[in-house]
């Protein structure tokens, strides 16, 4: 490949669709949530969000957000190989027509329901890499994701990729792992930077504080002249929520958004970066797309839901994110993409490369990057995986947020995407 281009409320999952493994993990909330700023979760339907700020409310000059497609998103149905003679020919129910593709060039095209991105990917703000994923096949969704998110195999350190990043930074506030919900934080943001959370933009405050200031003042008396770490992570706190309250103070725009889960959140997310309050990293967990049966068509069903859904989302973020549009980009990734051929239950069962969209500031877009494999036609045929996800990370990393990628991804050399530019 490397081919460049210029540029309503979703149906209940089919019972039974899911393997169970991914059934277990959604019982456990992991993919329910909405609104969280760096560590970890707070949960409403299908949607969640974390994020981390820089140290003392220090306006940042990138913002990061990590959209995880949970469940494992079949990128050959989001982004269709459709000159690929084999994509057709192995899905004889589920395949996409070529004529109703967008943004189509001799190899790929969007799904239709991606309509509301085209006005990035025509501005050249939105651009997809194709054939990525893990080194190796992993087909776990706990394994993979653990994986994807820890990106350092092998080593015994409990840290993910997006903390590492927090702690090239300045600084060691609150605010630089911030959970705007509750919950479990992410394998990615998890590590030695710490971390503050709260269930919504609006609740950030000190547990009990009361309107007039009493138990401020009483936890002032308590700990300002205290001299243990416990006295200095209470004023650390202090301080952080205080310099939270523009995000506080910036308009709710949720009302632009699809009434979805996903857009609930982003609303959330494109609000607390407008606060300005020195945001650098945020996850967002969108659930549901464990599709091993009942994917639909190419004009209804769970597939059309849930890309309606992703791409109504990210457009409203974009539009929402006024004088904070020019420092913000945002990728998508999955734990792992599904096999070439439907399955007799009219789905995918797990399968190993996928597709990222990076779009927003700095990307390269109205275009397709990657080097294309070719796809097979036997029952366990895969897409390949040509481009390790963390070149596209670490190209992000390097280019947005001027940061050392052997620092956030140790034992890793990465390939060059072409998909960013600096800074």
């Amino acid at each position: 490949m490397t081919s460049r281009t210029p540029a309503s409320p979703a149906a209940p999952t089919p019972p039974d669709a899911c393997c169970a493994e991914f059934a277990a993990v959604s019982r456990r909330g992991l993919f329910s949530g909405a609104v969280a700023l760096a560590g970890a979760t707070t949960f409403v339907g299908s949607a969640a969000i974390t994020a981390s700020a820089s140290a003392a409310a220090t306006p940042a000059t990138a913002v990061l957000v990590v959209l995880s497609l949970r469940g494992a998103a079949d990128g050959l149905s989001l982004v269709v190989p459709h000159g690929d003679a084999a994509y057709a020919a192995s899905r004889p129910t589920i395949a996409v027509p070529t004529e109703r593709l967008l943004a189509r060039d001799h190899t790929f095209g969007l799904h239709p329901e991606l309509a509301p991105l085209l006005p990035l990917w025509e501005a050249g703000t939105l651009a997809a890499v194709h054939a990525t994923g893990l080194p190796a096949p992993n087909r776990s969704h706990f394994a993979a994701m653990e994986a994807v998110e820890d990106a350092d195999p092998g080593s015994a350190a409990r840290s993910g990729w997006l903390n590492r990043l927090i702690g090239t930074t300045p600084g060691s506030s609150p605010l630089q792992g911030f959970n705007l919900a509750g919950g479990v934080t992410p394998t990615s943001l998890y590590g030695p930077a710490a971390t503050m959370s709260a269930g919504k933009v609006d609740a950030v405050r000190l547990p009990g504080e009361d309107d007039d200031g009493r138990r401020r003042r009483s936890l002032h008396t308590l700990w300002d002249h205290h001299g243990s770490v416990l006295a200095r992570g209470m004023r650390a706190t202090y301080a952080a929520v205080d310099q939270f309250d523009p995000a506080k103070a910036a308009a709710d725009n949720s009302a632009a958004y699809p009434k979805t889960d996903l857009g609930r959140a982003m609303a959330q997310v494109a609000r607390a970066i407008r606060g300005n309050v020195g945001i650098e990293v945020m996850t967002v967990d969108h659930g549901d797309w464990d599709m091993h049966a009942g994917l639909g068509t190419d004009e209804q069903g769970w597939m059309v839901n849930n890309a309606r859904e992703l791409a109504g989302a990210i457009a409203a973020f974009f539009d929402d994110l006024g004088d904070q549009r020019s420092k913000v980009t945002l990728v998508t990734i999955s734990e792992f993409g599904r096999r070439v051929v439907e399955n007799a239950s009219r789905g995918l069962d797990h399968g190993y490369g996928n597709v990222m969209f990076v779009a927003g500031a700095g990307v390269r877009g109205g275009a397709y990057y990657g080097s294309w494999p070719g796809l097979g036609t036997s029952q366990d045929a895969d897409l390949l995986v040509t481009t390790d996800y963390r070149s596209v990370l670490a190209e992000i990393v390097s280019k947005r947020f001027g940061a050392s990628t052997a620092k956030v991804f140790p034992h890793f050399s990465p390939e060059s995407v072409g998909v960013m530019t600096s800074l």
